[in-house]
């Protein structure tokens, strides 16, 4: 087996490393909680960084008319599939294919993982902005239009007295590793090509 179709097989399996860790982790500091708030993002499902985490965020959401974090979302069950299919598509075109398939590969991935973080900024734009008007606390901004409390997508922000903070995980780095392996794959089996 050639070099680059051996990588190409290691990158088509680095992306269900989102099966066993979390993709992304969204945490909320503020001086009434000594330890932050926090959730966790799977491609699956939601879960707490402490017990009773995500309880105590919608707890509070609540106050301001922002939506329950719900327990499941559409998402979960199209995501899990879609990674399942580009794998097994990358062993079949690891074993099969040559570097042009490893470029396709790659371009898809990239696609879809573009696709899925704009899926989550609308996921979050929806989450903040969304608000029920008949919320007990309400603010406005100095223009005086209703106050979001959208999280970043990237990075850290400030929303009244808490700092958010958004970054992906271990997940997100497997499938990075992933996407990357494979035009790695692509440019050795294009090298070879030439000098054969």
């Amino acid at each position: 087996m050639k070099r680059s179709n051996i990588i190409m097989l290691i990158a088509s399996i680095l992306p269900l490393g989102l099966f066993l860790f979390p993709l992304w982790k969204i945490t909320l500091e503020a001086p009434q909680y000594p330890t932050p708030l926090g959730m966790y993002i799977h491609i699956n499902d939601f879960s707490d960084v402490h017990p009773h985490d995500i309880k105590n965020i919608n707890l509070m959401n609540h106050y301001v008319g922002m939506k329950y974090i719900p327990e499941a979302i559409p998402e979960f069950k199209i995501f899990p599939i879609a990674i399942i299919i580009a794998s097994v598509l990358g062993l079949l075109i690891a074993f099969k294919g040559n570097f042009k398939w490893f470029l396709a590969w790659f371009i898809f991935m990239l696609i879809m993982s573009i696709a899925g973080l704009y899926d989550f900024y609308l996921w979050e734009h929806n989450y903040g902005h969304d608000l029920d008007p008949k919320a007990i606390m309400k603010f406005t901004n100095p223009d005086g239009s209703v106050m979001g409390f959208q999280p970043p997508l990237f990075g850290s922000k400030d929303i009244l007295n808490f700092r958010a903070h958004s970054y992906p995980q271990l997940g997100a780095l497997f499938l990075g590793l992933g996407i990357t392996a494979s035009f790695i794959a692509y440019l050795i089996g294009k090298k070879n090509i030439k000098t054969v």
